[in-house]
């Protein structure tokens, strides 16, 4: 029923669906596949793979002697990772590492984000990937700033970054808390990236 909701399709035809009871169309199984994360051309034949397409982790933030996300180079992604229910196909992770985000994202957490955009008053108040002009990447939740073009940038655990400029920023989308992401993470071996330790 949640699954029905989600996509906005009653259940009575969602359920017919699913258990095979009454056939459906490219424009559904284009629906079901976005939702799912899997083929369309494999839902409605069942040839092929039902791949379910996977988030690279593009970086790993708190990383840097700043708090700053660390993005992977030269040896691909740090790994990937299922992409929440309902992400768009453009979403990407990051990896947190440490406790500089503590009270937003715990250490060993997931972060997705997908449109990055310029800074606008939609993504005020919201957790953000935050593209800076001195060329550090952060992860803060974004305030309009004193000035035309500044941002400030709040955080739990430090102080507010007054009128910063900011190049470029995305709505973070979901979080994926870290027992979740030791479970399904997969990573790339080219990098040296460390478990994370679950506290007893």
């Amino acid at each position: 029923m949640k699954a029905a909701d989600a996509m906005g399709v009653a259940y009575g035809t969602y359920s017919s669906h699913e258990n095979g009871n009454r056939d459906y169309g490219q424009d559904e199984a284009d629906r079901y596949g976005a939702f799912f994360g899997v083929d369309a051309g494999w839902l409605m034949t069942g040839k092929g793979q039902a791949t379910r397409r996977m988030a690279p982790i593009l970086g790993q933030a708190g990383a840097g002697p700043d708090g700053s996300v660390l993005f992977a180079e030269g040896q691909g992604s740090f790994g990937e990772v299922p992409p929440p229910t309902g992400s768009t196909p453009n979403v990407v992770a990051l990896e947190v590492v440490g406790h500089s985000m503590r009270g937003m994202a715990e250490d060993g957490w997931i972060i997705f984000y997908d449109e990055v955009q310029a800074p606008n008053p939609q993504l005020f108040d919201e957790l953000c990937v935050c593209w800076l002009e001195d060329g550090r990447v952060l992860v803060k939740i974004l305030q309009p700033g004193r000035e035309a073009g500044l941002f400030d940038l709040e955080s739990t655990s430090a102080p507010t970054l007054r009128d910063v400029p900011v190049r470029e920023a995305a709505l973070v989308t979901n979080l994926m808390p870290r027992k979740s992401a030791q479970k399904f993470v997969r990573r790339n071996p080219a990098h040296q990236v460390r478990e994370a330790v679950i506290a007893r």
